[in-house]
This record gives structure tokens, C-alpha cells and sequence, in this order.
């Protein structure tokens, strides 16, 4: 369809809707449809990626659609087969196997969803290669982001990353993901709002730059995606079309952005915290399982601090505690992101003062771009997603440490460090869990 966002961008006229600057991304190729099956290679050679192709996958991606890719592509040239463990993880050690196994490739063919795609992105772009992704579950909004969520030294940072040249979904394939995972997109696709919310009041109380091109993308698609969740467990295919698009182009609105901004904030910051500090006695989830949850924190969260305006004092941020916590290294990295947002004194009084002339007009432009907390919470239910943390197994006093200490971990302002700063963290946070 012609007003269509994401063809808008492929050939850089989509307008933007606070300058009406025409803009594009640097992805090449994006194609969702019924099936892909028979025209894999035709999809990837249009690309001209080169001749050896290192096709990179798990034992469960390969089952449900790497071989397929990897038969498709030998037609053409050369595959190089990387076959990940089983549960791969996306830190900095597996990208430096993925780079050694793919020396001799001239691209990187990632087939998988969230961690293949971090990994293989993050790979290609540390060794200035270009690499597409064949998705196979609708898990999570990455696929289009010019980023990548990898484990350093054990703090989850996210990273500059190569973007993909082509993304290719096949929605029969996406639809016959196991359900955790279909929830998992759905509820990485919930933090629109909360992710919004924060970023917007970063800007509005300390100055940070911000963009409405985002989640304008998500505009035509997010509404009926959310009255129609249930859909999505019944294999229905225009809702899983619906997801697909709101995954992809909430990646592209990272890709604007320059940044994970419009789509990771306070509710990843308690995602990450857990990913980073959750034992082996924790059952496993998915990262868009654990959004989704959080995200309803956030949601709660930010209702709250809207009803009036809170009084905000100095920072305090403890190297030592800081440590003890999250141990040296970890907790020395902390600090240093932590402190990049600490209000000092003065900076305080300053953000009193625009807090108490201003609070009505930013209350109402964050209320105007939010979603409510029970609305969020019926879509996820009408999926029969996980909407509490003992949902996920998730201890209630540890869930309420996250809440409360997320905002250590990343120097981005929002929702939890103005809680945080005005003393009234500790107090929601006990009613969560």
C-alpha cells in the first residue's frame, strides 16, 4: 500500500511529523508475508551480499528454518553452516566466536530472533560486514534496530550494531513459534507507551533530546494489535501481520532515533537488572515476558507520579554500596552510569523549580501519549501472557530490589530516577511482587 510506513522509509519518503523532512533507513529489503518458502534465495541474492554466506543459527532455528535458508542459499554460493549451542547467549565472548567462525564469510545470514540477531548483527558490525536475518519467532522488536543487546563483564549494554540489509518474515513460520514467544512480542511491543512516556519526560524536565517520528510509525498498527492480542494464539495471520509490523517498525524507530530511546526505558532498565542479577534458582523467561510484566510496573509507576507533582532531592550515589551489590567491577560500571544522571544540589533546585512551574502542561503531554496500566494488562491477559512477576517466578522481594536499584544501572533519566529522587521509589516498589 502506498501510504505504507515501511515502504515509505525503504525509499526514504516517509515524512517526518514534526518537520515534514522526507527520511529512510539503511535497510535494504523488508519483506513480511504469508510464506517465503521457495524465494529465500532469490530475497538474499537481490542483496549482493557475496558469494560465501555464513548462515548462523541454533539447533531449534535450524530445525524450523535454517536448513531451508541454507538449502535456498547453496544454489548461489558458498554456505558456511555456524551452528550455535543450543540457548545461545548474547554476550561478548559468543559474538567473538560467531566473528572467528565467519572470518572468511562476505556476509552473515542470521536465522533466529532475539539473541541470534543481537549476536550476528553485533558480529557483522564489529568485523564491517553487512548481514540479513530470516526471523523465526515474532519475539521481539530488534529485528530493524541499528543496535544490539550484548552482555559486557556482566552489565547488559546496549550496543552500536550493524542493521540488517534485508529482514525477512515469514508469518506461517512466526505463527508456528511456540506461544511463550508470540506472548514474548507482544509484550515487547507494550513499552511503546512506557518507553515513550520516560524518554518524553527526560526531555521536558532535563532538556535530553527527543523525537515523535518513533511512535508515529506505530500508529496505524499498535491500536488494532492490542484490541485483537488474543488473536495471536489461534494462528490468526492478519494479527500476527499486525505484530510483525509493530515489531519491525518500532526497530526502525530505533533506527531514526540513533538508539534504543523510543523502545527501552524504565521497563528494560527492571528487565535488565534481573537478566543481570537472577540466580539458577530463577525459572527461565523470555525477555519480552519479562517486558511485558515490567512494563506494567512502568505503567503503575508513572499513573502515580502523574497525580501531582513531586519534590525532588541530591542524589546519592554509593560507590561502596554500589559494590557490595553488584560486586567491583559490575558496580564500579554502575556507578559511572549512575552518576552521569545524579542531581547534585543545585541541579535539584533547579528541577524543583521547573517541576512546580510546569508540572500541569508536562503531566498532560505525558498523559496524552500513554497508554493505562489496565488497558496493557488486558491485552497481555487476553494472550494468556504473564502479567505479575510470581507469574514468572520471580520472588516478590527480589522483584521489589529491582524495582528499586534498576535505575543504577544505565545513566538514561526517567520514571524511577524522578521516583527515586523524590523519596517515593522504596514505597511503590513495596507494592509490587
Amino acid at each position: 500500500m502506498s501510504g505504507d510506513p515501511i515502504l515509505q522509509l525503504l525509499t526514504g519518503q516517509w515524512p517526518d511529523p514534526e518537520s515534514g523532512e522526507r527520511l529512510g533507513v539503511p535497510v535494504r529489503s523488508i519483506v513480511v508475508a504469508d510464506s517465503l518458502n521457495g524465494i529465500e534465495g532469490d530475497l538474499v541474492a537481490r542483496l549482493d551480499l557475496g558469494r560465501r554466506l555464513a548462515v548462523v543459527s541454533d539447533p531449534i532455528t535450524q530445525a524450523v528454518l535454517g536448513v531451508r535458508v541454507e538449502q535456498a542459499l547453496a544454489a548461489a554460493g558458498q554456505v558456511i553452516p555456524i551452528r550455535l549451542r543450543d540457548h545461545p547467549h548474547a554476550d561478548d565472548d559468543t559474538a567473538a566466536r560467531i566473528r572467528t567462525a565467519t572470518a572468511d564469510a562476505d556476509a552473515l545470514i542470521a536465522v533466529g530472533s532475539g539473541t541470534i540477531n543481537d549476536l550476528c548483527k553485533y558480529a557483522a558490525f564489529q568485523d564491517d560486514k553487512p548481514y540479513a536475518v530470516f526471523g523465526t519467532a515474532p519475539s521481539m522488536n530488534g529485528y530493524t534496530s541499528a543496535n544490539a543487546a550484548i552482555t559486557v563483564g556482566g552489565l547488559k549494554k546496549s550496543l552500536a550494531a550493524r542493521t540488517p540489509a534485508g529482514v525477512f518474515l515469514d508469518l506461517a513460520v512466526l505463527a508456528a513459534a511456540p506461544p511463550r514467544m508470540i506472548r514474548s512480542g507482544l509484550g515487547d511491543s507494550l513499552c511503546r507507551s512506557t518507553a515513550q512516556a520516560d524518554w518524553l519526560l527526560s526531555h521536558l524536565l532535563r532538556d535530553t533530546p527527543y523525537r515523535e517520528a518513533p511512535f508515529a510509525l506505530l500508529a496505524a498498527d499498535e491500536g488494532a494489535l492490542l484490541a485483537n492480542a488474543g488473536a495471536l494464539m489461534a494462528g490468526d495471520l492478519e494479527a500476527m501481520r499486525r505484530l510483525a509490523r509493530t515489531l519491525v517498525l518500532s526497530g526502525l524507530g530505533m533506527c531514526l532515533s540513533g538508539g534504543s530511546y523510543p523502545a527501552s526505558q524504565g521497563e528494560h532498565l527492571i528487565g535488565h537488572y534481573i537478566e543481570m542479577m537472577s540466580g539458577p534458582d530463577l525459572p527461565a523467561s523470555f525477555h519480552g515476558e519479562q517486558i511485558g510484566v515490567t512494563t506494567l510496573t512502568m505503567a503503575r509507576l508513572q499513573e502515580r507520579l502523574l497525580d501531582a507533582a513531586p519534590v525532588v532531592r541530591p542524589t546519592v550515589v554509593d560507590g561502596a554500596d554500589l559494590a557490595a551489590h553488584f560486586g567491583v567491577e559490575t558496580g564500579a560500571a554502575c556507578a559511572r552510569e549512575w552518576s552521569a544522571k545524579a542531581l547534585s544540589p543545585a541541579a535539584a533546585d533547579a528541577l524543583n523549580d521547573r517541576l512546580a512551574r510546569s508540572w500541569p502542561a508536562i503531566r498532560d503531554r505525558i498523559a496524552a501519549v500513554r497508554r493505562a496500566a489496565t488497558d496493557l494488562q488486558h491485552a497481555l491477559a487476553a494472550a494468556g501472557a504473564p502479567t505479575r512477576p510470581s507469574d514468572l517466578g520471580w520472588p516478590a522481594p527480589f522483584y521489589r530490589t529491582a524495582v528499586t536499584r534498576a535505575r543504577q544501572i544505565r545513566r538514561r533519566y526517567g520514571f524511577l530516577d524522578l521516583a527515586g529522587d523524590a523519596g517515593l521509589l522504596e514505597g511503590f516498589a513495596a507494592g509490587e511482587g
